[in-house]
């Protein structure tokens, strides 16, 4: 069992961080808690955070859509659809999470810890989402949405620069289009992981030469990540120029 009293100071660092103090210690400390880490220490007085996450995406989806809604008053669905998404998609939220230095404070199973579970992107994204659902529940959407707007929009300026919005898995395939007169092709390499957890690899080809290998929670996920990796390197191999 970890030293709790440890991981109090350890979270009003992050308090400092977001500027805004819990007074139910319990709830910001839940946020942090993997599934992993009860199976190892069944006495635990907490359950996991998967409850927040589930509240917080909800919370996040709202701020972010009504946000570009007003922010981008001629636009129309589709392309707020597609802001929104290269906002909240699982690399993002992840990178927002490494910038509050989220995995310094979950507590996990001795496992989880050792495979990296701190610096997973999915995990990592996962916990901002808690932090949000315990923020909602301890001081309402104005918590969360104070949060958002200094941690997470930021990165709209970058993502609308470089048009990371557009889907990879389209952008590739135009592209190779172009280029090649051909389109790539995915395969499923593997798979792994309990049926509620579950994680694909997954490749994208052109014709018989790997572009690209990514992970992901779902088929369709573990394609865009492969994707999104084929893009780069070709990008840095001067491809697509």
């Amino acid at each position: 069992m970890p030293d709790l009293e440890e991981k109090e100071q350890q979270l009003k660092k992050l308090e400092e961080k977001i500027g805004f103090s819990f007074k139910n210690r319990s709830l910001l400390l839940q946020a942090f808690v993997h599934r992993s880490f009860l199976n190892e220490n069944r006495h635990f007085n907490l359950p996991s955070n998967e409850r927040l996450e589930f509240l917080g995406d909800a919370c996040l989806e709202l701020i972010v859509s009504d946000f570009l809604f007003h922010q981008f008053p001629n636009e129309a669905e589709g392309k707020l659809t597609s802001l929104r998404s290269a906002l909240v998609n699982t690399h993002s939220l992840a990178a927002t999470a490494r910038q509050l230095q989220l995995g310094d404070y979950l507590l996990l199973s001795r496992g989880e810890e050792k495979s990296g579970g701190r610096d997973s992107e999915h995990l990592l994204a996962n916990t901002f989402e808690a932090l949000l659902g315990a923020c909602y529940l301890e001081a309402g959407l104005e918590c969360c949405r104070q949060i958002i707007t200094q941690f997470l929009l930021p990165k709209l300026e970058r993502i609308i620069k470089e048009k990371l919005y557009q889907d990879p898995k389209s952008r590739l395939q135009e592209l190779l289009q172009e280029k090649f007169n051909t389109t790539p092709h995915y395969k499923i390499l593997d798979s792994w992981g309990p049926d509620h957890e579950k994680f694909f690899r997954a490749a994208v080809l052109l014709e018989n030469r790997i572009l690209g290998v990514g992970e992901g929670p779902s088929k369709q996920r573990a394609e865009t990540a492969a994707a999104e990796k084929a893009l780069k390197k070709l990008e840095k191999e001067n491809f697509l120029r």
